[in-house]
């Protein structure tokens, strides 16, 4: 895919230094290369990417990334989330090199294991139409089902969302919990996201909604604000690395 041309897809990895539960988390060693370059190489290997990118805050990562040869840009230490970094990155891009893309994929920087595949999947929902998409995957067991920090997504007849939470949803009447995954389909949301570029730099501009602010969960802004969210469904599970004991779980599989 040609950089150049409008139909075209940056994939840009928001990095940050600073972490409370894992100092240095991007610098990290995993079997001789750093979980950001590990995450780059993997997102480097999807056909849909015209180009990888990533962007930081540091300097010691801004460094890193161009010693192992990779595209970095350095963005302001204050944005509140990915997505705004990534817009400042797109718009360092476009400014500096006159490239311009349709779309940004926004690749998680603590996920040095996601599958090319993951970011095909995504890439083959963004029609020009589409305004903003992410991954879901089938909740197979009961632990997933339950669990509050993995959110869950129910999603109407075009695929597209109508609501994600940290509550298992939809209530199934009639039957015990346990019974729920037996007789009904559950999804649970795999935190990456593609922005058509129109659309990411109008979703930045936006307050934080209330329904964002109860469940703590961003996309819930862009729907209160009735931007369209395509769900896009993959078999790949995803593993992000919060914390070293994550690395370690990691490691195992």
């Amino acid at each position: 895919m040609n950089p150049t041309t409008q139909s075209s897809i940056l994939g840009i990895i928001p990095s940050r230094y600073a972490s409370t539960r894992f100092p240095a988390k991007p610098l990290v060693d995993i079997a001789g290369k750093s979980m950001i370059q590990r995450v780059y190489e993997q997102a480097s290997k999807a056909p849909s990417l015209a180009k990888v990118v990533v962007a930081t805050d540091d300097e010691r990562i801004f460094e890193h990334v161009q010693a192992f040869g990779g595209h970095v840009v350095m963005t302001s230490e204050a944005h509140p989330s990915g997505t705004d970094r990534c817009f400042e990155a797109l718009q360092h891009i476009q400014t500096s090199s006159g490239e311009h893309y349709q779309y940004v994929i926004n690749i998680q920087g603590d996920e040095p294991f996601i599958q090319p595949e993951q970011i095909e999947i995504l890439a083959a929902s963004l029609d020009g139409s589409t305004e903003l998409a992410t991954l879901i995957k089938k909740i197979e067991d009961e632990t997933t089902l339950f669990n509050p920090n993995t959110p869950k997504v129910i999603f109407n007849h075009a695929n597209e969302a109508i609501y994600f939470s940290r509550q298992t949803i939809p209530y199934l009447r009639g039957y015990e919990p346990s019974e729920w995954l037996t007789h009904a389909d559950y999804y649970k949301h795999i935190g990456i996201y593609a922005y058509r570029c129109d659309i990411l730099e109008k979703i930045t501009t936006l307050g934080v909604a209330p329904l964002e602010k109860t469940e703590s969960l961003e996309q819930l802004r862009w729907l209160a604000n009735g931007f369209k969210i395509k769900v896009a469904i993959t078999p790949y599970d995803s593993f992000g690395i919060d914390v070293p004991t994550d690395l370690e779980e990691a490691l195992k599989r």
